[in-house]
């Protein structure tokens, strides 16, 4: 029996996939949580054969968690969950750590197949997946630059062309005013912008906002 761990800061879509893994006879939720603030409790007092992680939560991203994780020693298979395309993230996903990587879109044979073959030991992407991980890492990057973007230059990306003042940006990610100026000043550059007019600009054209 699959012992796994959800991390999804949404509430309907931990019980929708609950349910949904509740028709396969080798796995059981053993616990469901909304963010990554009492993971290392949690880990330090139970085990799971499989960690189902979503990228966007609150405070701080499933990326980050994911690091910390790693460089404290955790070995449990970690499947990212995410809402993102796999040509945006899943090349992110497998340097930060993860076994594999799969959208919120796959149908529910692929996500039981993917959970199965990371608790195995492997490493799942679906082909799509793997096509565009290996022609990132073979310099073949065709994604346009926001897409480009770490998922924390991204948050922040989005924040910024919504109006989110510099210090609430930093106290909803929980990260200092200077490092969220960092962020900016580096994305601003990967994007070719040099204000924020121009920031809300290059996301309307790309159809980051309406």
């Amino acid at each position: 029996m699959l012992n796994i761990l959800i991390v999804d800061d949404h509430t309907i879509f931990r019980t929708g996939l609950q349910r949904l893994l509740m028709d396969e006879p080798d796995m059981r939720i053993a616990a469901a949580i909304s963010n990554g603030s009492d993971i290392q409790k949690l880990l330090a007092s139970r085990t799971f054969d499989v960690i189902l992680l979503d990228i966007n939560l609150d405070g701080r991203n499933g990326f980050d968690i994911l690091a910390s994780m790693r460089s404290q020693g955790c070995k449990t298979p970690v499947l990212v969950l995410s809402m993102y395309p796999e040509k945006q993230y899943a090349l992110l996903a497998i340097q930060a750590g993860a076994n594999g990587y799969i959208t919120k879109d796959a149908v529910p044979e692929e996500l039981s197949n993917a959970i199965r073959q990371t608790a195995a030991g492997n490493q799942y992407l679906s082909p799509a997946g793997a096509m565009y991980v290996h022609e990132q890492l073979n310099g073949k990057d065709a994604r346009p630059a926001h897409q480009r973007l770490s998922i924390r230059e991204h948050q922040i990306m989005l924040m910024l062309v919504k109006g989110v003042q510099q210090t609430e940006i930093g106290k909803e990610m929980m990260i200092s005013a200077k490092t969220v100026n960092s962020h900016r000043s580096n994305l601003m550059e990967k994007l070719g912008v040099k204000s924020n007019s121009e920031l809300v600009l290059y996301a309307v054209r790309n159809g980051l906002i309406d």
